[in-house]
């Protein structure tokens, strides 16, 4: 990433799906920081954002020091550590100060502070329960995850006139399947850290399993698998190819033809009336760990539905369409919508 280089919201969103890919991963974080500190950025109210994304990449190549001083950054740079943004660079705070050692007692105090956010932000389950495990402190993101099951279904029984404790099954507003509920969120991540930690299946951990065989037919009533409206970057797509090779009749023979397949389905969506549309960056590597977690071939239909269900309830996969004529093209080559993509539907 060019040092000088003004970064638009599609540039951080193109970094936040590719820059663990990249060669010097650690440098685009620094070249992220710099960007933020020299108001370098289209928007300035993205300086939180970009300083939590180069927290999170220092934090993923194990890199603590950085991570720290990056989500202390952005702490300072959002309105304030109540601000809706912020949590997810406290949990990273706290993860690179459990990192550090011998400051155990100031990440827990910091993921204390954000527990009361899982009851009530879909993302607060999957960044604070990480940070626990990553302070080897599984076993206390298990309880906290199941007394908010337990607080969010008691509070959705008695909101339909019922004891959860009477119900054959407790009362869970799914959501639709771009944007599930909490509840499906903390069930989700529950089910994730009990099976980690080896614990027996509980009525809970099959709820789990239920709603996302839900999620899974709901997304596939309202689309069919060939237009998942998944998108696999340059490199991904490659590497789905050729570890998948069957999966060019539903993707495309090649990258080109696989964003021209997008962009088509993305304007016979909009003909149709559908506003607020996007599509989901996908990752070889999340499709093959979604299948083994189901028991399944990546390349199967009902795999892939439930893969695709997953990416698209997670906010930061998403990939808002259409980009001004303009802007950066959505597919992340660089240039702009028109010279790109947009001209692909009318082939």
């Amino acid at each position: 990433m060019p040092t000088r280089e003004i970064l638009t919201k599609a540039d951080l969103a193109e970094l936040r799906r590719s820059a663990l890919g990249t060669a010097d991963p650690l440098g685009v974080a620094a070249d992220l920081a710099e960007a933020a500190e020299q108001g370098r950025l289209e928007d300035p109210d993205d300086a939180g954002d970009a300083l939590t994304l180069a927290a999170e990449i220092a934090e993923t190549r194990a890199r603590p020091e950085a991570a720290l001083r990056y989500a202390e950054q952005a702490l300072a740079a959002y309105p304030s550590g109540d601000d809706p943004r912020a949590g997810f660079a406290r949990a990273l705070r706290a993860r690179a100060l459990f990192r550090a050692g011998e400051r155990d007692d100031e990440a827990m105090a910091e993921l204390t502070a954000l527990r009361p956010l899982l009851l009530v932000q879909p993302d607060a389950p999957a960044y604070v329960s990480a940070a626990l495990d990553a302070g080897g402190r599984s076993s206390i993101a298990e309880t906290w995850l199941s007394e908010a099951v337990d607080t969010v279904l008691n509070e959705r029984a008695t909101a339909a006139a019922g004891p959860a404790s009477t119900a054959i099954d407790p009362v869970v507003d799914l959501g639709p399947p771009e944007a599930p509920g909490v509840a499906f969120f903390l069930l989700q991540q529950r089910h994730r850290v009990r099976r980690n930690l080896n614990l027996p299946h509980d009525r809970q951990d099959d709820l789990a399993d239920r709603l996302e065989t839900q999620l899974v037919r709901r997304a596939g009533e309202r689309r069919d698998a060939e237009s998942d409206l998944l998108f696999w970057p340059r490199a991904e797509f490659d590497r789905l190819l050729t570890e998948h090779p069957t999966l060019t009749e539903v993707y495309g023979p090649d990258w080109d033809a696989h964003r021209g397949r997008l962009e088509t389905e993305l304007v016979r969506l909009r003909g149709a009336g559908q506003a607020g549309l996007g599509l989901f960056g996908a990752t070889v590597a999340g499709l093959t760990a979604f299948a083994g977690r189901r028991g399944g071939d990546p390349a199967d239909v009902a795999v892939r539905a439930g893969y695709a269900a997953e990416v698209s309830a997670r906010p930061s996969a998403r990939i808002a369409w259409p980009p001004e004529r303009n802007d950066a093209c959505w597919c992340g080559s660089g240039l702009k919508y028109k010279k790109d993509c947009l001209p692909r539907s009318r082939r």
